[in-house]
């Protein structure tokens, strides 16, 4: 499982961003070195499609459910739209949903492979 987490200097929430992954991690038993942190500079935010920090990605794909990629990119705040309203970092539920679909897609993917 690939856990990134991607964010700018100067960004207010990428620490609790990176704290909410790890505590996810943790209660499933996982080791938290499994996230990736890539502080992102303007010269890359277009190569990393950054569409604001803190982004939160499990194997690639954005947590957040209904993500529309905005085709542009900057260093940017991110905001998400939360049951609480919107807010400067994504709610938990995502990413426990994220990374436990990223579990099942993995045991889905032993067990076809342990076939005969």
């Amino acid at each position: 499982m690939q856990i990134e987490l991607l964010w700018f200097d100067g960004c207010p929430n990428h620490e609790s961003a990176r704290a909410a992954v790890a505590q996810v991690l943790a209660s499933r038993g996982l080791e938290p070195e499994l996230i990736e942190s890539i502080r992102v500079d303007a010269a890359t935010a277009v190569d990393v499609q950054f569409p604001g920090s803190p982004t939160i990605r499990v194997d690639g794909r954005d947590i957040e459910p209904h993500f529309q990629d905005p085709g542009t990119y900057a260093l940017s705040c991110r905001v998400y739209a939360t049951s609480k309203g919107l807010r400067g970092q994504p709610e938990t539920t995502w990413i426990e949903q994220a990374i436990d679909h990223a579990l099942s897609v993995r045991r889905s993917s032993a067990t076809r492979r342990d076939e005969p």
